[in-house]
């Protein structure tokens, strides 16, 4: 991935670190003062102790009937409540019977983000607790509904919208963020939500449900996470008819305009955050998502989940995978089925583990790795056609127009889909597939539900249950022939959490490939015999925040050989440190 990006952007390293890439300001440079011009105007900011009804309406420390009698008094709630008191525990068994009873996914998701806008803790603590099951409502795949009609459930602002209007002004935008010590920013300009296209304005969903998940399977805390979305307009001629719309009503920004409005951004961010804030780059489109990450990479601390985070969830999968299905990476034979963002990122970084493990050249490695879009295998004689992303991957072979026939000229052993098309492996492909190999791993990535290649039982099914099958979206266990199939799920919530947990913990400055290696390696660790007897290639998301400090301390293990971590001394247990930094969604006792 680091050559990839070498060759799009500059040909830096992230481990050149050039003084000149820093700026001035930083989370301890709390209003912007020292690097603010006399004509520049400062925000004046004002803190007070939340009591009576403004502490019932501040979501941070909101307990609603968890307030003690101590605390009604000490804080003037006497009579803003009803005399009964509850514990957290109460609540959180009141709650989910409360979401249960919705029968759609997104009454669901509303009920959740109401809340998270008036009971923070509890919000994280529902969510931890209750992960498996809510996990998919307030994320993918409910998410992306929740994003196609965001302009009719919106209710109240949840990160800060940044559009062509403030475009000279980005410094001051941010300086109207209350919190101060941010240390994760997920940020999009909603030009590729999930496999759902431009939603513009309306793609707030995903960066605000990414951090969600920051927090309750990483630990990072709630007021250090800020959901950004960039507004160049939409090419999406619904949005632009709907009087609901909440975004720019105009077409989008291209080139210049947009690539200066990027560049100020990420000025600000550093200027007004510091070095060592990460910004995660969340659904850009493609030709957007490379340039910005081979850019940024060498001066600023960021992270593309969709091409890096896919990548090593993916390679974890595959790496966890040869228990079951036999042999090393370096045995396997790769076959994707879409070249974009995410099938290229996860295409390089399993070459870079088979680089890793065989001592052979990158080049070499990517010769067992196939790629299919939507003309056809990439191949050679394509080159001169192809998008920059996609040459390392055009190898000798005649042409090949469709999947099927890829399949039966490459004889792959692992089928990966990230085409963003729902039901494109149809019964021929994965008989075709399940025809060469005794148990074929088969990844269906695609999100949401309905764009996910195929389906579980499809899979078990047209395999006679010999696949081993993992999606990006969930699916239910599926009975075949007298054997129930557990369907694993490739979530990019394995990894995140948990690099982002590390980066922090560490106080790294940059993102380098080892990192993301050093993930992957993590999260395959944490699969048992008891995962495998299932025909599971992920360990189960209850065991999330056990697995996402095991990834951090792996992460800023690394961060700290290759010289990147800023936080010293170095903890001797990082595995410990990492648990005890995270985030408790318990209910502190006030004074």
């Amino acid at each position: 991935m680091e050559s990839t990006l070498k060759e799009i952007g500059d040909g830096g390293s992230v481990l050149d670190l050039d003084p000149k890439a820093t700026v001035g300001g930083g989370v301890e440079d709390i209003y912007g003062e020292d690097c603010a011009t006399e004509e520049q105007l400062v925000t004046p900011w004002t803190f007070s102790v939340a009591s009576g009804y403004s502490l019932l309406r501040d979501p941070h420390h909101n307990k609603g009937l968890a307030f003690t009698e101590k605390e009604r008094d000490a804080h003037y709630l006497r009579g803003l409540l009803p005399p009964a008191i509850v514990t957290q525990q109460l609540q959180e068994k009141k709650l989910m019977q409360n979401i249960r009873q919705y029968q759609l996914p997104l009454q669901k998701f509303i009920a959740m983000m109401e809340l998270q806008e008036r009971n923070e803790r509890l919000f994280y603590k529902l969510l931890i607790d209750n992960v498996e099951e809510l996990l998919p409502v307030v994320y993918t795949p409910t998410v992306g509904e929740a994003c196609q009609k965001y302009g009719s459930i919106f209710r109240r602002p949840q990160g800060l919208y940044i559009s062509l209007k403030e475009k000279g002004k980005i410094l001051e935008v941010l300086k109207n963020w209350p919190q101060r010590s941010i240390q994760v920013i997920v940020v999009t300009d909603g030009e590729r939500i999930l496999g759902l296209g431009d939603l513009g304005c309306q793609g707030m969903g995903i960066p605000v449900g990414k951090l969600s998940l920051y927090t309750a399977l990483g630990g990072v805390r709630p007021s250090a996470c800020l959901p950004i979305t960039i507004d160049v307009g939409t090419n999406n001629e619904k949005l632009l008819n709907d009087e609901f719309y909440i975004g720019l009503k105009q077409r989008r920004a291209t080139g210049e305009e947009y690539y200066e409005l990027l560049d100020e951004f990420m000025t600000a961010v550093k200027q007004n955050y510091g070095e060592k804030v990460l910004v995660q780059f969340e659904d850009f489109a493609n030709h957007n998502a490379f340039e910005l990450l081979a850019k940024y990479r060498t001066t600023h601390l960021v992270f593309n989940d969709d091409i890096q985070g896919t990548a090593a969830v993916v390679l974890a999968g595959a790496v966890s995978a040869l228990k079951l299905i036999g042999g090393t990476l370096a045995d396997h034979t790769f076959l994707f089925l879409g070249a974009g963002e995410a099938g290229t990122g996860i295409a390089e970084l399993i070459a870079l583990e088979v680089s890793k493990q065989t001592n052979a050249p990158v080049e070499e490695t990517r010769k067992k790795i196939w790629l299919v879009d939507s003309k056809g295998l990439i191949v050679h004689s394509r080159k001169d056609s192809l998008q920059h992303f996609k040459t390392p991957w055009a190898h000798e072979h005649e042409p090949v127009g469709d999947l099927l026939s890829a399949v039966k000229a490459i004889k792959p052993t692992v089928l990966i889909g990230s085409s963003g098309v729902g039901r494109t492996f149809t019964k021929e492909v994965i008989e075709a597939v399940a025809s060469i190999n005794e148990k074929p791993l088969i990844m269906a990535l695609s999100n949401p539900t309905s764009q996910s290649e195929c389906t579980a039982e499809e899979a078990y099914t047209w395999s006679e249950g010999r696949a081993i099958f993992a999606s990006g979206s969930p699916f239910d266990p599926f009975e075949y022939n007298g054997k129930t199939f557990v369907p694993g799920q490739s979530n990019n919530a394995y990894i995140f959490p948990g690099f982002g947990l590390g980066v922090v913990i560490s106080g790294a400055i940059r993102v380098h490939d080892d990192m993301l290696l050093a993930a992957s390696e993590a999260l395959a660790a944490q699969v048992s015999d008891e995962n495998y007897d299932k025909g599971l290639i992920y360990p189960p998301f209850t065991n999330i925040r056990k697995i996402s400090a095991n990834i951090a301390a792996n992460v800023a293990a690394k961060a700290y050989e290759l010289g990147l971590a800023t936080r010293l001394p170095r903890p001797a247990d990082l595995v410990k440190y990492a648990e005890s930094c995270m985030y408790s969604p318990v209910y502190r006792t006030y004074r």
